[in-house]
């Protein structure tokens, strides 16, 4: 067992740091950590400042807003506990606010620590910027070579992937990452539906995911559209795709008439830029092209929803 001691303010980090086998030098989580499901068990040094239980997407989304404008976190870093704990490494990230801790929120909770823990700042905004996150994460644990066995494992399958998908005709695929209002793709999963084999005109590779007229939906008439609400698990997308199906003209688009609407795992294999974006580029693969790409992962993972039905 490593003697370092970690704390992740990010679920993607405690996924990266459980992958390089160092589930026991984890000390502290936030409050979103849930896999590998024994993280459960660890103190929780980081909880959101708003409630969201029984709000709307749309009403999340405008809380939200209201908060970032007024210059106000997210989040809520319970320092006490923290300087209990002593980390001598936290994991957190610089990359979006509604994620997790990040900025001033650090600064001022590593000031009441004992120590100067390493405070290591996970930006990604593509497949390739989460497997140098992986490697900085393994050369500030020491394990490097761990995270290049994973990284040289990783690309393997994705490129198995694109070669089987390769010169397969690519449908018009729209990953919804929020559905009231609606938002389009953004960061790495414009890459991972490229390399599943579709094509998203809509999507923002690279860069931060944004509000989209539902217009613009209905003029690229996706004939594959995923349900992908950034944070949310299956179980959960699946009660919101009501708001999906009241958009105008929904019963119109290629996809709902095909049936091959799907609701997936959002917030494991799509919002967390962690090591399971693999398995969700795998998903996004056998939803767009099931005669190439079997898959073999959770059956949880995605449902087909009932299309006009809906």
């Amino acid at each position: 067992m490593s003697e370092q001691r970690i704390v992740s303010f990010l679920p993607a980090a405690t996924e990266m740091v459980c992958a390089l086998g160092l589930s026991d030098a984890l000390v502290g989580i936030s409050h979103e950590c849930d896999y590998p499901p024994d993280v459960r068990s660890k103190p929780v040094v980081v909880r959101p400042a708003i409630r969201f239980d029984g709000l709307s997407q749309r009403e999340i989304d405008e809380a939200v807003a209201l908060r970032i404008r007024g210059g106000m976190s997210l989040y809520e870093v319970d320092e006490i506990r923290l300087a209990e704990l002593a980390p001598d490494l936290i994991l957190t990230q610089d990359l979006c606010q509604v994620c997790a801790p990040s900025g001033n929120e650090i600064t001022k909770a590593v000031k009441f620590l004992p120590g100067e823990p390493r405070v290591l700042c996970l930006t990604p905004k593509s497949l390739e910027g989460i497997f140098e996150n992986l490697r900085e994460v393994g050369r500030a644990t020491d394990r490097l070579r761990y995270a290049e066995a994973l990284i040289a494992r990783s690309r393997e399958r994705l490129d198995r992937l694109a070669a089987a998908t390769r010169r397969a005709a690519r449908p018009r695929v729209f990953c919804m990452e929020w559905l009231d209002p609606v938002y389009c793709s953004g960061h790495w999963v414009p890459e991972m539906v490229e390399l599943a084999g579709g094509a998203d005109s809509l999507a923002l590779k690279g860069s931060d995911s944004v509000r989209i007229p539902w217009e613009d939906v209905r003029r690229w008439a996706p004939e594959v559209l995923i349900l992908m609400p950034c944070g949310y698990p299956l179980d959960k997308v699946v009660e919101l795709t009501s708001q999906a199906s009241a958009n105008p003209g929904w019963g119109e688009l290629p996809a709902v008439l095909d049936g091959r609407v799907y609701a997936v795992d959002a917030n494991s294999y799509f919002a967390r830029p962690g090591p399971r974006v693999v398995e969700g580029t795998e998903l996004l693969a056998h939803l767009i092209h099931p005669e190439l790409a079997p898959w073999t992962g959770p059956a949880n993972a995605f449902i087909r929803t009932a299309g006009r039905a809906l």
